[in-house]
């Protein structure tokens, strides 16, 4: 019953002065059902309660190597957050989409190429229209900017094309169709891009936030809790025999000499420092290789290959349009002239 009082004494100061992660962490050891691992929670507990309210002198200090670690850890762990929280973009298609656009279901049933070859067998303007807005043959179209300049631009197209009475087509609804045809393959691109992105990029650095900084956030609490033993162990073998948990009472006419630790206090508090020891090893080397790990890097280099790739791919499209959209506006220009001529 007295270890229930004390228990529950140190759970209250816990909860106010503990972190919430250490509380939960510390909650599930206890509840575990395991009776053993009660002590040590009640110590580490009480450990870290003094440790809040001053009533500690002396601290084990963690190695300045280790402490280096960890401040590098903590970096590459904020380096992760910030980049993932901006490169997730990448996983919505619709991330440079137009919000103040409004697309039908029908605009975005076919492709541009597929309305292209349906509007070059239209034989009136009904069927012009018709396959402008042709059911959907799979599932609708991307969301992307370039894909939203290309349906608008064949719309457009085919809005001149259906006004021009001169002879041949309407110059600027020709370009319109070629335009639109070019935005589509570079919205391909692009998507192609962000697949790529997905796949190597942030698949590669959740992996390392979720599981390798991971790994090394539990190390460290390792860490913590077998430094809050060892001074839990200094701080009962200093106080010697008459030590007790809160709520347990001291024993009394227990004489001692603080200056001296008995046998048994003096081999716990080498059992918490050889495994204060072990778990700072251990947490230092997992935490180097999270630092020595080439994977964040090689994931950087597949995203600026894939960006390299969709900018070059969008690149080529554009420079093989432009030429072709400089002709139309030459002949466009000669035979403007001509026509005044002929007026002349």
């Amino acid at each position: 019953m007295d270890k229930v009082q004390a228990f529950g004494k140190n759970i209250s100061y816990a909860l106010i002065l503990c972190p919430p992660v250490i509380v939960s962490l510390e909650l599930t050891e206890f509840c575990s059902g395991n009776s053993a691992s009660f002590s040590p929670f009640a110590q580490r507990t009480q450990q870290y309660v003094k440790e809040q309210l001053g009533q500690v002198e002396d601290k084990t200090q963690l190695p300045s190597d280790y402490i280096e670690l960890e401040k590098r850890v903590d970096a590459l762990k904020q380096v992760h957050q910030k980049m993932l929280q901006v490169t997730s973009q990448y996983s919505n298609e619709a991330y440079d989409y137009p919000p103040n656009i409004r697309e039908s279901f029908n605009d975005l049933g076919r492709t541009i190429t597929e309305k292209v070859h349906l509007l070059s067998t239209a034989t009136s303007p009904t069927e012009a229209q018709a396959a402008l807005t042709a059911p959907p043959t799979a599932k609708p179209q991307p969301k992307t900017f370039s894909h939203a300049i290309a349906r608008a631009s064949l719309t457009s197209s085919q809005l001149l094309q259906h006004q021009h009475t001169g002879a041949g087509e309407d110059p600027l609804a020709t370009a319109l169709e070629k335009y639109a045809l070019a935005s589509e393959r570079v919205g391909e691109a692009r998507l192609s891009q962000d697949a790529q992105i997905q796949h190597r990029f942030l698949a590669g650095w959740n992996t390392t936030l979720n599981t390798n900084l991971m790994f090394a956030t539990r190390a460290r609490k390792n860490v913590e809790n077998s430094r809050l033993m060892l001074d839990a162990a200094k701080a009962k073998a200093k106080a010697g025999p008459g030590w007790s948990l809160p709520g347990q009472g001291r024993k009394e006419g227990v004489e001692h000499d603080e200056s001296q630790m008995g046998e048994e206090a003096r081999v716990e508090v080498e059992q918490a420092e050889d495994e204060f020891v072990g778990q700072t090893e251990e947490a230092a080397g997992v935490m180097k290789n999270v630092l020595d790990t080439p994977e964040p890097l090689r994931n950087l280099a597949d995203l600026i290959a894939a960006q390299l790739e969709y900018h070059k791919k969008a690149y080529e499209i554009l420079s093989e349009l432009a030429p072709v959209i400089d002709g139309l506006q030459v002949e466009q220009e000669v035979g403007r002239h001509q026509f005044f001529s002929a007026l002349d």
